[in-house]
């Protein structure tokens, strides 16, 4: 088994087709279908079904990919730290959900981008899916994440702080004449929420569910700008995490609503996986992360 057969699995799992897969490489078609038939000859299973107009993987594939992943990833860990010591360098994989990413990480990715240049950051958004795989296989070497507590057992984590979560609506919303708002008072009004995965969404239906209230609808969004945006709009009651709506509610387009119900606060927890060694740009991270969000 090569390594060049690896990376071309890999890249053609992820494009699931021959000729993307072969320009995202740089060579010829052949050559991609040639070493695919020669790891799957090896492996002794298709790794791919071959369709018309179109490749999926096999339950042999999707089993197999991970482990592809996770083999390339260890070599390029072993190639940075071998020409780079224990200088932070190559790749590094960080999830967050938006509201991290735009709000709290800038001030961080700046320190830690002049303090280790040889670091390749690459940044994505993460709702809440689960992260143990994902964190082993190397799709992610860290991932910040809002919520109450790590129950994971093979993820290593370290709180950082704890992010306030609030109920916002624009000043001439009806709520805000109320002296408190309670789960009942939602029954006859409009939600803006986040996606089904996130943290605190979950967390405040659990707290309406437990007390039998179902809001008189809800309006879901994959960005908490276009929430906050809405918001102000008068659309509906929004609830984020309060560095996303400070602005808005110090400039008066957004007032926070007094609830008096369960604290929706959460915590904020970076995370890795314990199988995985923590190279020296994963620690550098972390360093720089903890100094500039712990609080």
């Amino acid at each position: 088994m090569e390594m060049r057969q690896l990376q071309m699995f890999v890249a053609l799992a992820e494009e699931l087709n021959f000729t993307r897969t072969a320009e995202r490489l740089n060579t010829v078609q052949s050559n991609v279908t040639s070493h695919i038939r020669h790891l799957e000859e090896e492996l002794g299973t298709p790794l791919l079904d071959r369709y018309p107009r179109r490749l999926a993987l096999t339950d042999a594939g999707a089993r197999f990919l991970p482990y592809a992943r996770r083999v390339l990833t260890t070599v390029d860990e072993a190639r940075h730290t071998v020409r780079f010591g224990d200088e932070p360098a190559g790749p590094l994989r960080v999830g967050a959900p938006e509201s991290v990413l735009t709000y709290r990480l800038p001030l961080a990715l700046r320190r830690f981008r002049q303090r280790h240049p040889h670091v390749r950051l690459v940044l994505r958004p993460y709702v809440d899916w689960p992260l143990t795989l994902p964190l082993q296989n190397g799709d992610y070497d860290l991932v910040i994440r809002l919520g109450d507590s790590v129950k994971e057992k093979a993820l290593g984590s370290k709180k950082l702080n704890r992010e306030r979560i609030v109920l916002v609506a624009a000043p001439d919303h009806p709520l805000l004449q109320q002296a408190t708002v309670r789960s009942a008072d939602f029954a006859a009004h409009l939600l803006l929420l986040t996606e089904e995965g996130c943290a605190y969404r979950k967390k405040f239906e659990r707290i309406l569910n437990a007390r039998g209230v179902k809001p008189q609808g809800v309006t879901e969004f994959a960005s908490v700008e276009a929430i906050k945006q809405c918001a102000t709009l008068g659309m509906g009651i929004a609830l984020l995490p309060e560095m996303v709506v400070a602005s808005a509610i110090a400039k008066r387009a957004l007032s926070v609503l007094p609830w008096r119900g369960p604290d929706l606060d959460l915590a904020t927890h970076v995370l890795w996986h314990k199988d995985r060694w923590l190279t020296p740009a994963m620690q550098g991270f972390l360093e720089t992360v903890s100094e500039t969000l712990a609080g």
